[in-house]
């Protein structure tokens, strides 16, 4: 299993199982670390230069040792598959980036207390906000979306926006699943019969405060929830990669439920309990 980490703000440094993470990638083919955190235009919008930037970052990322080395080129199905970090959810859109080099077709699965699918605000410039839009109009292999845990009144807001701007017929192919409805969320995984492989991202503001400390306003959704819709979503159909982003701001300076020491702690402990639990069904081979 692979596990690729991208840091873009420096935050992992104080997580323990990242740090761990850091150090295994220096002699592990399985793990490799790629610091961003000098790429400009990044921050909630990735301008065109920096998604050049990062997309050489990755097609030439080493990941083995200094003999001999493996490089995931873009357009290769196969190499996708793979855990990938990508630190707070103002780098979401990295689910874009990285859903670009799929070759077949695919379902997303997203579970965030967003929608992602805000209409383009400054000339069509990739967003956190909006990066799910992108893939449904740019990305061919694209069938459908399903966003998890979203928080209802933002469901109707972008209804209407799309609406306004003349696009609602994108969500022809889109599945919500609100916050308000996630005690049916084991029945529509059930019920799920996708023919196609899947791609899952996860934004850890879908779950509840008690579970991660995120830069967004956070959902309801239980780790068990999680485990167990990723456990029946994996069942008979293949998994072409696994995104995970939504760390504490990296300027956070504690709120009414966390200080920076517990968010840190919590954090790393949920990246590590999300490392375990996908190494333990096998997910990612």
């Amino acid at each position: 299993m692979m596990i690729t980490v991208q840091d873009f703000t420096g935050v992992y440094a104080e997580q323990p199982f990242m740090q761990k993470l850091s150090t295994t990638a220096e002699t592990s083919k399985d793990v490799r670390w790629l610091d961003c955190t000098k790429i400009v235009g990044t921050d909630c919008y990735c301008d065109d230069d920096a998604i050049k930037e990062i997309n050489e970052l990755i097609d030439n990322a080493e990941t083995c040792g200094k003999s001999e080395c493996s490089i995931e080129n873009r357009g290769n199905s196969t190499n996708v598959s793979t855990i990938h970090f990508f630190d707070n959810g103002n780098y979401h859109y990295m689910s874009k980036l990285w859903t670009d080099r799929v070759q077949e077709p695919f379902t997303l699965i997203v579970f965030d207390h967003h929608p992602d699918m805000q209409p383009p605000r400054f000339g069509g410039i990739l967003s956190c906000g909006g990066w799910v839009k992108e893939v449904l109009d740019h990305n061919k292999f694209i069938q459908n979306v399903v966003i998890i845990g979203v928080k209802d009144e933002l469901v109707e807001t972008v209804r209407e926006e799309l609406s306004q701007s003349g696009e609602a017929n994108i969500l022809e192919k889109v599945t919500f699943i609100k916050k308000s409805e996630l005690s049916t969320l084991s029945s529509f995984v059930s019920r799920l019969s996708s023919q196609h492989s899947l791609y899952i991202s996860i934004d850890k503001d879908a779950l509840s405060p008690t579970y991660a400390a995120t830069n967004w306003d956070q959902g309801s959704l239980t780790l068990d929830a999680l485990k167990d819709c990723i456990t029946a979503l994996t069942k008979g159909r293949k998994i072409l990669g696994i995104d995970i982003c939504g760390e504490r701001a990296h300027d956070f300076e504690g709120n009414e439920q966390h200080t920076v020491q517990e968010a840190d702690s919590l954090n790393s402990e949920l990246n590590r309990e999300l490392v375990d639990f996908l190494k333990k069904i096998r997910l990612l081979k």
